[in-house]
């Protein structure tokens, strides 16, 4: 099979990521799924494979093939003469250059008892017609192409309106941020923010080269990584990946994360007004993948959030412990001189007929002397365990999964080398002391037509603010959830059918009642008992 470069990355919202998984999880392909987004390339590449077996496939399951392939069709070499298509807004390919054109565009809107002030501009007209308490529209484009063999590049730009805040970084809502913009003389309520993702990418038989700035995650899951969630708004940075053998991939980026913290001998004043500088704050991680056995992936890897000294070239170097690194540089000595170093493992397996089993875990430190001790531990994780099994009845899938994070585990006594980017928590949603129980159920009776039904059940604890006591930091021996501050109890059923590529309507119904310090962590719109109608359309990512 031949193939065109296309090496650029397909954003985490398509639906392709769910079919690409239920082919993994019924065995008819193999996949890493410790790390995403996955390439195009890379995508094509399982659907071939998937191609090349389709009369084992039943009807639904062929009919999603065929229409995900209009539109990898493209990274297949397939360019000279006509070939089955999806609806793009533009597309051209040759033998040396191709690129596609397509807009962006979508709205969500949101029905319960509470309401909410509209006074917004006129923005939220179309909104306000129909009666809608909250909504979420977005609008942009997306280009992305290759030349010839080895480069590829894509870039897209969304903009965001949003009735109210919805999923700003305070709140304990598994979306992704943004970086808003405040609407000015109404104090403490977000009006709308900007995405530009984009990248370039030089890549060969087995690996890859990329400047990129788009959302990522790692580490398995269904309803939220604890490793890196992609919950921050997007950043840049330097990617190294590479598969040489079957049974070893390996994965790592720097990047250039926003501390949002003043440094305040680099402000000065200008025109009569002051120009605030932030600190820089930079990120180095790697994943080391392995696959001893069939269809079972181990991952093990470390990252480290550095800050006020420049870019370090010992973090270019991708193959690196990186805490050691930072004992060569600052010492063995105490926190306030190093920086913030994590570990991380993933294991994944698909062995069992129809069943996919995962667990992931982030440690941020782990004294083995105190481990037992009540009061003297240092036990900083978050592990997140699970299953999903697919198909074991024809066209339906269920799965359970299960998070636990340790307090203070994303936290850190220097603002500057906290485990965020624009004070977004880069791991799992709910952040630190803190436990979920989701259970999702879904049938698909016909081409890409989802109904689905979840229950999730999430609880957060105290959290801690850092302080030297007696001259001992009070990050010893802190108890999980010694006191539930907030929990939020949620049944959804939801019916997603994409229409065309990349275009999709939904209905969704939302049971949920939280409870506990709400005005800080739930939306306004879903504070307290409310059953919340949702409807929304969307084309593109």
């Amino acid at each position: 099979m031949s193939l065109a470069a296309q090496e650029v990355y397909q954003p985490l919202t398509s639906s392709v990521y769910e079919f690409i998984d239920e082919m993994a999880t019924i065995g008819k392909i193999e996949l890493n799924s410790a790390v995403k987004p996955y390439s195009r390339k890379l995508i094509a590449i399982k659907l071939s494979e998937i191609n090349s077996i389709e009369d084992k496939l039943n009807k639904r399951q062929q009919e999603e093939l065929d229409f995900y392939l209009k539109d990898f069709n493209k990274e297949l070499i397939k360019i000279k003469g006509k070939f089955d298509k999806r609806l793009d807004a533009y597309y051209y390919g040759d033998s040396l250059f191709q690129v596609t054109l397509n807009f962006i565009g979508g709205a969500r809107v949101y029905y319960n008892k509470n309401s909410y002030p509209k006074n917004w501009g006129g923005i939220d007209q179309p909104f306000k017609i129909i009666g809608a308490d909250a909504w979420h529209r977005w609008s942009g484009a997306h280009i992305f192409g290759s030349v010839g063999e080895h480069f590829s590049f894509d870039v897209s730009l969304r903009d965001n309106g949003i009735s109210q805040d919805l999923f700003s970084r305070q709140l304990l809502v598994n979306y992704p941020g943004g970086n808003y913009k405040i609407n000015q003389g109404v104090s403490d309520q977000r009006s709308d923010f900007s995405e530009a993702y984009g990248s370039i990418v030089y890549s060969w038989n087995w690996g890859a080269i990329s400047l990129r700035k788009d959302n990522f995650t790692w580490g398995n899951n269904y309803n939220g990584a604890n490793i890196f969630s992609g919950r921050q708004p997007s950043f840049a940075y330097l990617n190294f990946k590479m598969s040489p053998v079957k049974w070893f991939d390996f994965n790592y980026f720097h990047g250039s994360l926003v501390s949002q913290e003043v440094d305040s001998a680099a402000t000065y004043w200008v025109n009569g007004q002051r120009r605030r500088m932030f600190y820089d704050k930079y990120v180095a991680a790697n994943l080391f993948t392995f696959k001893p056995i069939k269809s079972t992936y181990l991952s093990v890897g470390n990252s480290i959030i550095y800050s006020d000294v420049g870019i370090n070239p010992g973090y270019l170097i991708p193959f690196m412990f990186y805490k050691s690194v930072d004992h060569t540089y600052n010492g063995t000595g105490a926190n306030d001189i190093g920086q913030n170093s994590q570990m991380f493992m993933d294991i994944s397996t698909r062995l069992l007929p129809y069943t996919h089993l995962y667990y992931a875990m982030f440690l941020d430190e782990l004294n083995i002397g105190n481990i037992f001790n009540n009061d003297q531990h240092t036990n900083l994780y978050s592990i997140k365990a699970g299953f999903n099994v697919s198909n074991l009845i024809r066209n339906t899938s269920f799965g359970f999964e299960y998070t636990r994070t340790n307090p203070w585990t994303y936290q850190h006594q220097i603002a500057r080398t906290t485990y965020a980017s624009n004070y977004y928590n880069m791991g799992h949603y709910l952040r630190d002391n803190s436990e979920e129980i989701h259970f999702a159920l879904s049938y698909k009776p016909i081409r890409c037509l989802r109904i689905g039904a979840t229950y999730t059940n999430a609880v957060k604890g105290s959290e801690v603010d850092y302080q030297i006591i007696n001259g001992i930091g009070n990050v010893l021996g802190l108890k999980f959830l010694e006191e539930v501050t907030w929990s939020n109890e949620v049944y959804s059923l939801k019916v997603t059918y994409e229409v065309i590529n990349d275009g999709t309507i939904y209905l969704e119904l939302i049971k949920s009642n939280s409870t506990g310090l709400t005005q800080k962590y739930s939306p306004d719109i879903f504070t307290g008992n409310v059953t919340t109608f949702v409807a929304g359309a969307n084309f593109g990512f």
